[in-house]
């Protein structure tokens, strides 16, 4: 299956959520009038992509509908897709040039962050480079059991301590083995706790200080794991980790198992961070960089 067909099924029921009312709108299709835009600005907000990106999403269509002397239902869905593709923030891949580099991954528990290291790291070692898994989420029952899998099956090495140790401790073994076997990505797993906002900034803040120390100059990747299923609940997530964390990208994950795939257009939008992957899948080739202007196509595509 292609790139392209992965993202179109992942968003099959995104799809079927507002296929109906999208198509309605535009089953007869007159000129772009305020009836009409007031209809698109509904079904984008059922689509999941919030009301305030819905709304300023509309306005820009206004305009370039007026600009563009816009007549087709064709011209009308190519210059949608091409406002809500030009409100995410582009994405240029993970920047891991020094050796080693980090990527450390945050996130609420359940949202799929120890799978996405896993799979992770199986792109990674298929590339050719050395991974090493940190096992920093001590807290969660069988989170290191379940990374030492993933570390198995694609080959990567894994740091882990005791249940109930010290994160940063983690983090710091991990870093000093990999300064010792030549290893060139760490990934480490933290806890998902959102409930006491000062533990875990300070928690973040005594991994940050570690790995600062550690590898000074390193490239990093700070990842933020989120669940397209909890939709709006995903932005608040998003908020509250961003302030805890400079964010470098994020990750969105089970797309193909919600009708709430617009989430990640507004997420996005809303916090100015680059997608730079989605899961569409239980599989490691499932796991797609994320290219927005074919998101925001295989989104609209009937």
């Amino acid at each position: 299956m292609g790139f392209f067909d992965k993202i179109r099924n992942g968003l099959k029921k995104t799809k079927e959520n507002i296929g109906e009312t999208f198509d309605s709108v535009l089953a007869v299709f007159r000129q772009v009038d305020e009836e009409l835009l007031e209809e698109l600005e509904d079904a984008l907000i059922l689509a999941d992509i919030g009301a305030q990106t819905a709304s300023e999403t509309i306005e820009e269509l206004r305009g370039l509908a007026k600009r563009q002397n816009i007549e087709t239902k064709e011209q009308l869905t190519e210059a949608l897709c091409q406002i809500l593709a030009g409100k995410m923030a582009p994405n240029c891949g993970l920047k891991l040039d020094t050796k080693p580099s980090v990527i450390l991954v945050i996130g609420v528990n359940g949202v799929g962050k120890t799978t996405t290291i896993g799979k992770l790291g199986q792109k990674l070692t298929a590339q050719g480079k050395k991974v090493l898994f940190a096992a920093a989420d001590t807290f969660r029952a069988a989170a290191a059991d379940q990374l030492a899998v993933w570390a198995d099956r694609c080959g990567a090495d894994i740091v882990r301590h005791s249940e109930g140790a010290d994160p940063a401790a983690v983090i710091f073994d991990a870093l000093t083995a990999a300064k010792a076997r030549g290893t060139d990505v760490v990934i480490c797993d933290t806890a998902g706790r959102l409930h006491n906002k000062a533990n875990l900034m300070n928690e973040l803040a005594k991994i940050d200080r570690v790995i600062q120390r550690e590898l000074p100059g390193a490239d990093r990747e700070t990842l933020l794991v989120l669940d397209a299923v909890t939709g709006q609940n995903a932005l608040v997530q998003a908020e509250q980790f961003n302030q805890a964390a400079d964010l470098t990208g994020l990750v969105i994950t089970k797309l193909d198992g919600t009708a709430k795939g617009g989430v990640a257009i507004n997420v996005s939008a809303r916090l100015g961070a680059p997608i730079k992957f989605i899961g569409v899948g239980e599989s490691a080739d499932d796991l797609l960089e994320f290219d927005p202007a074919q998101f925001v196509q295989a989104f609209f595509e009937s």
